[in-house]
């Protein structure tokens, strides 16, 4: 038997039209919905377009501040660069100027040093310890003390130069960064909302960790800036005392070397005079010798005199003694050629005591002699030495300012 098909369910008239009623207050109610969030949707896109706008527009015054910022502070380190630069090409120069006058030094010390070694072959009674010895002994003290200031200053400014290469090496990296930060943020200024270059970068967007504030970040800029002007003040101060060093070391070492060669010069005359003086005294000795050897000629020939009138009284005496008896009487003759004899003999001891005393005088003048010829030649060599070689050497020094 064929399976019945079940009609479909029908509604009342009544729901029919509650139906209707209920899609039309519901499309109504989703249309006004509707109504109320394009209006919602309208006014939030006008608002987050205003609000982007006014953000964005706060970002790129803020960017274009801190372009400010970064150059001013650019521009200040690349002055303190430049300063802190000139300010070592200047400390250099004080320092080659020490260099060379540290060189400067040798020369004469050496010469100082030679002056008293020369002396030391002075002779005899010469080799004094006069005040041209004072004088050379204080110029190597006052040369070497020059030495050990130049080198202390020396040391002073190499430091000097090394601080301050140090604070253009930190200039110079702070300079280098805030290159970069420039070209970075005005890239970023550059940027608008037409840019081909932008992209999403979500990651991007945090305060990173290594990141500081930008009062630290004045502070590290304005701290390498102190650090330079204080180096270059304390360059200027070293600057300073170089000059004064310089000044008072060149002032030293001149009014020394005046002092030396003053007392050379009157060391020089002195012992000019002094050979003179035994010159003349060597002339004078010379020709007393040769008239004390004339006065012994004379008193030989005169004690030689003296021998025949002797023995003419003696033999006179001796002939009258063979007188015969009474003839033998002892008469004025006898007694006349008594006294001659004694007269004589007295004369010729009187002559010989004059003999040996001239003979005595001549050794003492021959003795004299020898000691003036010996001190006329310590006198000679004094003055080569002190005049020929040491002024000669002396010539070299030249003390010069730096």
């Amino acid at each position: 038997m064929a399976k019945l098909i079940e009609a479909p369910t029908k509604y009342t008239q009544k729901e029919w039209h509650v139906s209707n009623h209920l899609n039309y207050e519901k499309s109504e109610k989703e249309r006004k919905t509707g109504e109320m969030i394009r209006d919602e949707s309208a006014r939030l896109a006008h608002e987050t377009d205003i609000t982007t706008l006014k953000t964005q527009n706060d970002v790129n015054k803020k960017i274009e501040q801190r372009l400010k910022d970064i150059s001013f502070w650019k521009s200040e380190l690349d002055r303190q660069y430049k300063e802190t630069e000139d300010e070592i090409k200047r400390m250099i120069e004080y320092k080659n100027r020490l260099e060379v006058a540290l060189n400067a030094t040798e020369i004469p010390l050496h010469i100082a040093k030679e002056c008293l070694q020369n002396r030391q072959k002075r002779m005899s009674i010469d080799l004094v310890h006069d005040d041209v010895e004072v004088q050379l002994l204080k110029e190597v003290e006052i040369i070497e003390g020059v030495q050990a200031m130049l080198r202390r200053t020396l040391d002073q400014a190499t430091e000097q130069i090394r601080l301050l290469r140090s604070a253009n090496h930190y200039l110079g990296k702070d300079i280098g960064d805030k290159f970069s930060a420039l070209g970075i943020d005005d890239h970023c200024a550059g940027l608008g909302n037409d840019s081909p270059q932008k992209y999403f970068a979500p990651g991007a967007v945090k305060v990173q960790a290594n990141s500081i504030t930008t009062e630290e970040w004045e502070k590290f800029s304005n701290k390498n800036v102190l650090k330079a002007e204080r180096e270059r003040n304390s360059a200027v101060t070293i600057e300073s005392m170089i000059e004064e060093i310089l000044q008072e070391t060149f002032e030293d070492q001149q009014k020394q070397c005046d002092n030396v060669n003053l007392a050379f010069e009157k060391r020089i005359e002195e012992t000019s005079k002094a050979k003179a003086k035994l010159e003349d005294h060597l002339v004078k000795v010379n020709q007393e010798i040769t008239d004390m050897e004339s006065n012994i000629d004379m008193l030989n020939q005169a004690i030689n005199g003296k021998l025949s009138p002797m023995q003419v009284s003696q033999t006179r005496l001796d002939t009258r003694a063979h007188r015969p008896n009474a003839e033998l009487c002892r008469d004025q003759v006898q007694y006349k050629l008594i006294s001659e004899v004694g007269e004589i003999s007295e004369n010729i001891e009187r002559l010989q005591q004059a003999l040996r005393e001239s003979e005595d005088n001549l050794k003492g003048l021959s003795r004299q002699q020898l000691r003036l010829e010996e001190d006329i030649e310590i006198k000679a060599n004094t003055l080569f030495i002190d005049r020929d070689q040491n002024m000669t050497i002396r010539k070299q020094i030249q003390h010069q300012k730096y």
